[in-house]
């Protein structure tokens, strides 16, 4: 993977509870084809990250403030997992309000694991084909999703994956759908 993604900007949006290996081999990938990356939070400073969810990994710095952040200034969206990070944002109007906006422009959005928890209280899951950590398919179908238990699923603008042992598969599809993406910013 090298220079599929040249200039583009991604978002990743997370707060504390994230999922390391989530969000860093998929960052890892999109840097490695040519990509930047913004960490948008809903705090500033460091975001937590969590092994397994139990175990402290570390921390990640945060670019900017979702509140702070315009849909515009980016070409894709990725929403890493972890059980305490999604639960955190989709009670934080402005993350959720980022995230249905951006569903709206039609850019490429990708989710792993506990991710489109985050998705589906933006309501902009409705009549796609998503996978999911198997804890909230559930939520996921009620909330109007297509839910199926497979490695990646691509649907639409929609990348989702079901877990850390699915990241070789998933870095690789976000990086192919990404590079779909407009080059709007600079």
């Amino acid at each position: 993977m090298t220079n599929e993604l040249p200039s583009q900007k991604i978002a990743i949006l997370a707060t504390d509870g994230v999922e390391r290996v989530e969000l860093e081999q998929p960052r890892g990938a999109l840097f490695g084809a040519g990509a930047r990356t913004e960490l948008l939070s809903i705090h500033l400073g460091e975001i937590q990250a969590r092994q397994f969810d139990i175990d402290s990994a570390g921390t990640f710095p945060v670019d900017r403030l979702v509140s702070d952040s315009s849909v515009d200034d980016y070409e894709a969206l990725f929403l890493p997992g972890g059980t305490v990070n999604p639960d955190q944002l989709r009670m934080n109007s402005d993350a959720v309000a980022f995230v249905k906006d951006f569903v709206a422009t039609g850019k490429p959005v990708a989710a792993i694991c506990h991710g489109p928890w985050t998705l589906a209280e933006a309501d902009v899951v409705q009549g796609h084909r998503l996978t999911s950590w198997p804890s909230i398919r559930t939520d996921l179908r009620n909330a109007g999703a297509e839910v199926v238990d497979e490695e990646v699923v691509v649907d639409g603008q929609f990348t989702t994956s079901r877990s850390p042992a699915d990241l070789p598969a998933f870095c690789a599809a976000i990086v192919a759908q990404f590079s779909k993406a407009e080059h709007a910013t600079a």
